[in-house]
């Protein structure tokens, strides 16, 4: 029977039997080993949280570009208005207070702001 490895965050290999996993896969590159139990390093798994955020974003800010343009086109003050606020809140996403407050993974899971951003990926 071959051997499984887990391999940490910072690219140390240990035996799978050995350690205590966790059943949550979302902040695997956060993982960092603590004596036989695998845990989350918070300032990694807040990176990871924020380059999802970038990526579900992006195709949000594409599509608020057409509304403002449609905006612009039809010369409508109040929608210009409003898709510039709502691009406003999509850049400023990463940069939640929550986000930075989180020191459990639950917390930082909770900090995904679906009246922005949409359906959260860790629900």
């Amino acid at each position: 029977m071959a051997t499984t490895y887990i391999v940490d965050k910072d690219e140390n290999q240990y035996e799978a039997l050995s350690v205590t996993l966790h059943s949550d896969r979302h902040f695997r590159g956060a993982w960092s080993w603590s004596g036989t139990v695998i845990s989350e390093d918070m300032t990694a798994a807040k990176a990871i949280f924020k380059d999802k955020i970038r990526e579900v974003r992006a195709p949000l800010l594409e599509a608020e570009d057409v509304v403002y343009m449609k905006a612009l086109e039809a010369d409508d003050a109040d929608a210009k208005a409003a898709s510039v606020t709502k691009k406003g809140k999509l850049r400023d996403a990463p940069a939640a207070s929550a986000i930075g407050s989180a020191d459990t993974i639950a917390k930082l899971k909770a900090a995904w702001d679906t009246s922005v951003l949409g359906d959260s990926p860790y629900a």
